[in-house]
């Protein structure tokens, strides 16, 4: 009898190692699930809750049941934000800071970088991602589930047709990181398939799930039956539109998804572009917001999201103090009970105080790189943002080389509690200001890594099936 006590026992008592891959979280609440949803090539001003004239009923409603992000920071281009996101690091650091990962690119976001899906899925999560990786598909080791995602659904290129899912020549669509045939429009199926990852979870875990959609990024395309919602709009506007809509429709989706199964309450849901909108006043809008993708000033880098979690953060608020997309892997991993410490620099600050106002929700004299490639950058310190070479903007298509657009070297001033809109160059009146954050700018510059990215690669072919090695 005491011998099948002591077996029983056994399986009872849960090992340590067990205890130690799932923390509790901080407080000893439980620990939320969390959804991280990313449009592509978004306008600053392309959703219902800024324009009413963009239909996106879905990303309204979660907008308002948590707080906007008014000053929600990323890079200028795709493959950076998506690299500063999984590590909490500026790209600088890493070579990532020009360019985007092309599909020929011999090189992705390198190994020794530890990624937010490692980092909580070693604090016993459950971790996914359904969408557009861009971040390296040369060799296995750089896959998503070589990175910390226990399940993989969709393509690694950016650019791909949103119907056939070929990039280049090359087949780009993948679940569990093989070629999948599954066919259908590419926003749609990222949407299902997050759905569906929801319903099936491991019920025993809690879920981090990643959805960089590659809507509504170039080539603009989007089912017939959304053009009928925007008969006033016309040409890649219009289409454009359109694919937002369908984008929102997706999201609409998963949020019923994540309703369905009674996870509302304990799920925290975070959604914003990965850059500003390109050809603002043409295709995209960003409001009052100075140009666009590619661009330092604030339309390329300054972008729509909001955060929502029920009990937590507060509903229909605005937050106002500067956010980095760096900021959520030690806010995450926080959340998620387990330690944010590692051997390499976390740029990013826990912003959980912020999200829930319970330290005033202020974060004083924030310091948020904008960016420094060998051409240009900026940096913003408190209300004040420093521009160098602002004229210049990241060209996808050039290989990682920024494209200048008039000017040359040029230092500019702004104070963004006063001008969002970078009209006034105050660097002649405050020269001590421009020294001190110029000081500071080159200070990080010093510390970049070469750029990795590089033009194309003479006489590449591209594979049958991208990402398959022989």
């Amino acid at each position: 009898m005491k011998l099948a006590l002591l077996l029983l026992s056994l399986f009872l008592i849960p090992s340590a190692h067990a205890l130690e891959k799932q923390p509790p979280a901080a407080g000893g609440a439980a620990r939320p699930n969390m959804v991280y949803l990313l449009a592509d090539d978004l306008g600053g001003n392309d959703v219902g809750w800024r324009n009413p004239a963009i239909k996106t009923p879905n990303l309204d409603k979660l907008a308002n049941s948590g707080a906007k992000l008014d000053q929600y920071y990323v890079q200028p281009v795709c493959s950076p934000t998506r690299a500063a996101f999984m590590t909490g690091r500026y790209p600088f650091r890493y070579g990532f800071q020009t360019g985007v990962v092309r599909p020929w690119a011999q090189y992705g976001l390198p190994l020794e970088e530890q990624t937010l899906a490692q980092g909580l899925k070693s604090a016993g999560y459950e971790t996914a991602i359904t969408g557009k990786w861009h971040l390296g598909h040369f060799q296995p080791a750089y896959l998503p589930t070589r990175r910390g995602f226990d399940h993989q659904y969709g393509h690694y290129n950016g650019a791909l047709d949103y119907f056939t899912h070929i990039r280049d020549g090359g087949f780009d669509w993948h679940r569990d990181d093989k070629v999948n045939r599954e066919e259908g429009y590419a926003t749609e199926l990222v949407g299902r398939e997050a759905a569906r990852l929801i319903r099936e979870r491991d019920q025993s875990k809690p879920f981090f799930l990643y959805v960089p959609f590659n809507g509504v990024h170039a080539p603009h395309q989007v089912p017939e039956r959304y053009l009928t919602l925007y008969p006033d709009l016309r040409g890649n506007r219009r289409i454009y539109a359109a694919m937002i809509t369908a984008l929102d429709d997706a999201v609409g989706i998963i949020a019923q998804a994540i309703e369905s199964e009674r996870l509302l309450d304990n799920t925290l849901i975070v959604f914003s572009s990965d850059n500003g909108g390109p050809n603002p006043g043409r295709l995209s809008d960003n409001g009052v917001l100075r140009a666009g993708k590619g661009s330092v000033y604030e339309g390329g880098v300054r972008v729509a999201a909001f955060a929502t979690w029920p009990g937590r953060i507060q509903a229909g608020t605005s937050i106002r103090t500067p956010i980095h997309i760096t900021d959520w892997y030690p806010t995450l991993l926080k959340v998620a009970g387990t330690s944010i410490e590692q051997k390499l620099t976390v740029d990013g600050q826990d912003i959980s105080s912020v999200l829930t106002a319970t330290a005033g929700g202020a974060l004083p004299d924030r310091e948020i790189l904008i960016n420094t490639t060998p051409g240009n950058g900026a940096i913003r310190v408190g209300d004040w943002k420093l521009v160098i070479n602002g004229t210049r903007i990241e060209d996808e298509d050039a290989g990682g080389k920024e494209k200048a657009t008039g000017g040359g070297e040029r230092v500019e001033l702004f104070n963004l509690a006063q001008d969002e809109s970078e009209k006034t160059d105050l660097s002649a009146a405050h020269p001590e200001k421009v020294k001190q954050l110029l000081g500071r700018y080159r200070d990080l510059a010093s510390q970049a890594a070469e750029p990795k990215a590089k033009p194309k690669i003479p006489g590449f072919k591209s594979p049958a099936i991208w990402g398959q090695t022989e």
